[in-house]
């Protein structure tokens, strides 16, 4: 009988592809999210993606992870990250020392962590990552801005299958805010990655996407079923309005607990319309655009 007790780092692995394992981590990410998963690509050279967790114990079970991994023959030779926000950097600067090795990321991501965590070199969108080993493999990079400036999603050439970071998620949706997403960008990059047609999405937070083109579909209607509940809420209003008044209207079918977030995505759907010429800023306020 196998002993009751703390899980092993061995248990919490999941073989996810041929070429990627995988370890969920705890960090602090935005509900319902717990866990952050962190990534090993390669079947001899190997990258690991996202150095998320500032937690020493986690940081020890992702060095414990890497080092089993090692004795089987995979040898990282980078850290990769997708993006700068702390659930997915908060263990940059630590395992870039116990790991002793290069930190890599988008330079956007780079400049918005300057001074913060040292990134070693910069990935260009279109960048390929290529992994020697019994199954070689190559990670594409592909920048996927909307998120976070530097965003990137990584496609596995061996299975098809895409690191995507916080593009997209397994339960629930992803919150775009107007100081590091941009809705517009958001919206361009999950059609990018529509338009690569990979086979499954391996999401920061949450399990395997099988059905991939579902997922990106349902995420760009939701935005655009968001968009126009936006529109509807302001000419109900038939005011120049402050993003706070419209919530109730445009979020209705969301519970008032997540509110302030919603109250982000609100205001990133504004700037959007703006930009589009459909709606119009009045100071603090925001009213649809004359006809």
């Amino acid at each position: 009988m196998k002993p009751s007790g703390p899980e092993s780092v061995a248990d919490r692995v999941r073989n996810v592809a041929p070429t990627i394992q995988m370890l969920p981590v705890r960090t602090p990410t935005l509900p319902p999210a717990t866990q952050t998963n962190t990534f090993l690509v390669g079947t001899k050279e190997a990258v690991i993606v996202e150095p998320a967790t500032p937690y020493r114990e986690e940081q020890d079970a992702m060095v414990q992870w890497v080092q089993a991994a090692r004795l089987r023959g995979i040898e990282p030779v980078a850290i990769l990250a997708t993006h700068h926000h702390p659930d997915h950097v908060g263990g940059a600067m630590a395992l870039r020392e116990r790991l002793q090795l290069p930190l890599w990321a988008h330079a956007m991501t780079a400049q918005r962590l300057d001074g913060i965590v040292e990134i070693d070199r910069s990935i260009q969108d279109g960048e390929r990552i290529q992994l020697e080993g019994p199954t070689p493999t190559a990670l594409t990079a592909l920048h996927t801005p909307g998120h976070a400036p530097g965003h990137l999603c990584f496609i596995d050439e061996a299975t098809s299958i895409m690191i995507a970071g916080d593009m997209v998620a397994s339960v629930g949706t992803i919150v775009v805010e107007p100081t590091d997403g941009d809705m517009l960008l958001y919206l361009e990059s999950l059609r990018k990655m529509s338009a690569l047609e990979p086979a499954g999405l391996l999401p920061a937070h949450g399990d395997l996407i099988e059905e991939p083109q579902a997922i990106l579909n349902f995420y760009i209607e939701h935005r655009l079923m968001r968009e126009r509940k936006v529109l509807d809420a302001l000419d109900a209003r038939g005011k120049a309005s402050r993003p706070r008044h419209l919530v109730a209207s445009a979020y209705d079918d969301t519970p008032k607990a997540l509110w302030p977030l919603a109250l982000l995505s609100l205001e990133a759907h504004l700037i959007k319309l703006e930009r589009e010429g459909r709606v119009v800023k009045e100071g603090e306020c925001w009213a649809p655009a004359a006809h």
